[in-house]
């Protein structure tokens, strides 16, 4: 069963609404946010990330010492597929240093994030925070959130009709093709940190300068290099090539998949359409139920509508979070909503194919 509470007006506001309404609205943030300080929920957690951040280099470390000793060996495809596991925790950790939550200073937080995504995963630290702070600002709205921006896949009827030849194929077929365009999204996150890294003239949003760029370019490096090295040093060409596209593949898929339900579905707001930030943060989210397991699987996504409220709360704050902010929602008549993991899954390729109908009119319109 989905848990929600029913959406109503709430997901529909824009421009000229009441005074009275928006000041009364725009108060129930500072309430909320009250009582979660008062609880103790933005209170750092060390002791859990430290053992968080030293478990997962040990699991990291002993991914790799396997592949060295099993050698040449096409049982290598099964380390592939535990290091695409632990690169996956690798970038969790990452997003939680770029968001604050591991550290009270900014400069620890972005040294774990470049040391995290850079150098042990092999993705701009900086590109990908940049991008993810305006999701964070804009959740699901049109021409600001860049995570529904027109790309591979359409979110919206207008990035639909504008398609044409090839990407009118895809948007036609995307709620087919979306689990398996994840496996791409590994080398996607490589390619576009590194090209706007190193991009001149782009907008400050996108681009890097002095310092950041010299000390990402090289962690980059030194990832990529070590890399290639030790999976060309181990294993014959064949072999080393077949390591790569199932472990990059997968690390795609399995960060795909832990993003895909969190907003994909969920109410889309025009890119002119106004609401208070409790609301917009709340009815563009989707909550998924579980409990440790998922927990640690979707590295705490899972718990995406406190995230997007309480950014910098630590991962495992989170799950106390739920009750006191479902409870807030429902005496304020928000919606809240939370499901299962196959039924958001289900919930995103019903809205892909959705979106892609107008390309098929002699099937549905």
């Amino acid at each position: 069963m989905t848990t929600s509470v029913r959406i109503d007006d709430a997901c529909r506001l824009s421009p000229g609404q009441d005074d009275a309404r928006g000041a009364r609205r725009g108060s129930d943030y500072a309430m909320l946010s009250r009582e979660v300080r008062q609880a103790g929920l933005l209170a750092r957690r060390p002791g859990y990330y430290w053992a968080k951040i030293v478990g997962n280099l040990v699991l990291l470390a002993a991914g790799w010492v396997a592949f060295v000793l099993i050698g040449q060996s096409w049982w290598q495809l099964l380390v592939a597929a535990f290091l695409a596991v632990t690169f996956t925790q690798t970038a969790f950790l990452g997003h939680d240093a770029g968001h604050q939550q591991i550290a009270r200073s900014r400069r620890v937080n972005e040294l774990l994030g470049r040391l995290h995504g850079d150098l042990l995963v092999g993705f701009s630290y900086e590109w990908w925070t940049s991008k993810h702070n305006r999701h964070h600002a804009h959740p699901n709205q049109a021409g600001r959130d860049p995570d529904i921006a027109p790309g591979a896949i359409a979110f919206t009827r207008p990035d639909v009709r504008a398609r044409r030849g090839a990407g009118a194929w895809l948007a036609r077929h995307q709620a087919w093709l979306f689990f398996p365009m994840l496996l791409l999204e590994g080398f996607h996150l490589h390619i576009a940190g590194a090209r706007a890294l190193f991009k001149r003239g782009a907008s400050s949003r996108e681009s890097v300068s002095g310092w950041t760029r010299l000390a990402e370019g090289g962690l980059l490096l030194v990832h990529i290099a070590g890399y290639l090295t030790v999976l060309l040093w181990v294993l014959p060409p064949l072999q080393a090539a077949g390591f790569l596209l199932l472990q990059q593949g997968l690390f795609g898929l399995y960060l795909g998949c832990s993003f895909a339900p969190n907003h994909k579905g969920m109410p889309i707001f025009s890119k002119d359409q106004k609401t208070d930030f409790l609301r917009r943060q709340v009815l563009t989210a989707r909550n998924i139920r579980g409990g440790p397991v998922t927990d640690f699987a979707l590295g705490g996504l899972n718990y995406q509508i406190e995230h997007h409220l309480f950014p910098s709360m630590p991962r495992p704050n989170l799950r106390r979070a739920k009750a006191l902010v479902h409870a807030f929602c429902i005496r304020h008549e928000i919606a809240y909503y939370e499901t299962s993991l196959p039924a958001s899954y289900a919930q995103v390729l019903r809205h892909l194919h959705a979106v892609g109908g107008p390309l098929r009119p002699e099937l549905e319109y």
